[in-house]
């Protein structure tokens, strides 16, 4: 078994107290910000140990078996909000007509599992009746960013040989743009109700939430002959996309909530999307 370590600040005194830890046999610097402990020993006890550890110290881990290979797999399959992008595009719409704390209430008890995301989304939308269709236009221009590693991690997915799937529980306007401008070979994700340019405070069609992220990753897996079980990565950071993760060969925590965490094979806290990339020996960021 093999531990990968990365961090923005990884200091060799974090590193070595892990090495002690997991009786290390050899270790690899994959660059600055990460390191490979090779032929390391671990129980129960020790994988806590490890956890504790790099909790306090601010360190994104991962067990991986020796050989594990991005082109094993054959889909990445991402979140939006929050995930693959820095915002929450339903609370920036909310922003623009001044009325976003009320909506991110719903949506942080949305993500948290607390509220059905089919009925948190609708109430979350009825409250943007009336905003004009070009705030998002405005959203989409100035106020929507990639997450840190993003194309970096799409580079070598495409590299590897995977197909892109983005599924969410956003908005079309938003997961459309982003497919056309990545090169994405999927989107998935729900759709406002526009009329006379201005937003009518619905939803159009059936309500595209949890069920039907996992539902969509399978149909996608089954459109080019991949097994979802074995073969496809899922990331995300909320409540909404567990039963997608569920489905997973590999599921991935993305700076998520802690329920996420607990349930995901994988999490990244302090590192960017491309942190998955240190995990594979065919594709580890270089120096």
């Amino acid at each position: 078994m093999n531990l990968i370590l990365q961090s923005p600040v990884l200091s060799s005194a974090a590193v070595d107290r892990i090495v002690t830890i997991c009786q290390a046999k050899r270790s690899v610097e994959l660059n600055a910000r990460a390191i490979r402990l090779e032929g390391i020993t671990v129980d129960d006890h020790a994988r806590t140990l490890v956890l504790e550890r790099c909790a306090q110290d601010a360190i994104d881990h991962a067990f991986v078996p020796p050989g594990y290979r991005l082109a094993d797999f054959r889909v990445l399959a991402m979140d939006m909000d929050s995930t693959l992008i820095n915002i929450e595009c339903i609370d920036e719409i909310a922003a623009a007509v001044g009325i976003k704390p009320q909506v991110a209430a719903i949506t942080e008890a949305a993500m948290r599992g607390e509220i059905d995301f089919a009925e948190s989304l609708r109430r979350r939308v009825a409250l943007l009746k009336g905003v004009p269709a070009s705030a998002l236009d405005t959203i989409y221009e100035q106020r929507l960013e990639l997450n840190p590693g993003a194309e970096a991690m799409l580079a070598a997915a495409r590299r590897a040989g995977l197909k892109t799937l983005l599924v969410s529980g956003g908005f079309t306007f938003f997961t459309s743009r982003l497919k056309e401008r990545l090169g994405l070979d999927a989107e998935h994700s729900n759709t406002l109700e526009i009329v006379d340019g201005v937003l009518t405070g619905r939803v159009l069609g059936q309500v595209f939430d949890a069920q039907g992220k996992a539902d969509r990753l399978r149909e996608f897996c089954a459109s080019i002959g991949a097994d979802a079980a074995t073969q496809a990565i899922a990331m995300g950071d909320g409540a909404n996309d567990l039963k997608m993760m569920a489905v997973a060969g590999l599921s991935v925590a993305y700076h998520a909530k802690p329920a996420v965490r607990e349930a995901a094979m994988q999490s990244l806290s302090v590192s960017g999307l491309d942190g998955i990339l240190n995990w594979f020996e065919d594709s580890a960021l270089p120096q």
